[in-house]
């Protein structure tokens, strides 16, 4: 099986959690701050650190920056290093580059200089926020295009104890139940503990219970009107 490699330019909050991220899912991170410290603070979580100033081509060069399967340029300060060195990974050829922007004017000059993949993570998050606000029971989700999600809940109150054939998630609500994750109690070391699994696959006989999560796809005004319906 094929090691994916991955290099992280920037290695502030954002990029520090990208890149220990990749490298717990098993690929191979190289690590590119201009910063000594920053470097030396993150050299134990990836396969390789180096400080350099990534907006030098024959620094890129030398670290055979064309052989990755993508690199992320998460520079969160410095906009004209951002853009130099997302400038330099195209002329050098790289396969996949995803680019951090703050704000509309950057990412529009991302997307003149040729940058398809572009990061807000500041909008996205507040995004996040705004929905979890206005609906508590949402602990997470995945926005897809056509207005489509994946989301992670808790089982609405009206939901608890019934059946999934009872409930008719896609003739009443348009929705496709993809997994339950339930609570467990276990013991390990003479230690009770409360553990979440996935109750393997729901069939119509399945009971929602009380501290059920829900994983479901659909549509975002089928969402919001299961929640609202239900809750």
């Amino acid at each position: 099986m094929k090691i994916e490699k991955y290099a992280v330019i920037g290695i502030g909050q954002f990029g520090r959690a990208i890149a220990k991220a990749l490298s717990d899912k098993g690929a191979e991170v190289l690590a590119i701050d201009s910063d000594s410290e920053v470097i030396e603070s993150i050299s134990e979580e990836v396969a390789l650190a180096v400080v350099m100033d990534a907006t030098d081509k024959k620094s890129l060069i030398s670290q055979n920056i064309y052989d990755f399967d993508a690199v992320v340029v998460s520079i969160g300060q410095n906009f004209e290093a951002l853009l130099l060195t997302s400038v330099t990974l195209l002329e050098l050829g790289v396969k996949r580059i995803i680019a951090r922007s703050t704000g509309k004017n950057q990412k529009s000059i991302l997307e003149k200089i040729g940058i398809t993949e572009i990061l807000s993570p500041e909008d996205e998050v507040g995004i996040i926020v705004a929905e979890r606000l206005v609906n508590p029971s949402l602990i997470s989700y995945m926005q897809f295009p056509d207005n489509y999600r994946i989301a992670e809940i808790k089982a609405p109150l009206k939901l608890i104890g019934r059946t999934l054939g009872d409930i008719a998630l896609r003739d009443k609500y348009k929705l496709s139940l993809i997994m339950i994750k339930r609570e467990f109690e276990t013991v390990k070391n003479g230690v009770t503990k409360i553990e979440q699994h996935i109750e393997g696959v729901p069939g119509s006989e399945t009971i929602i219970l009380k501290a059920d999560t829900l994983i479901l796809f659909g549509k975002n005004r089928d969402f919001d009107r299961f929640v609202q319906i239900n809750d």
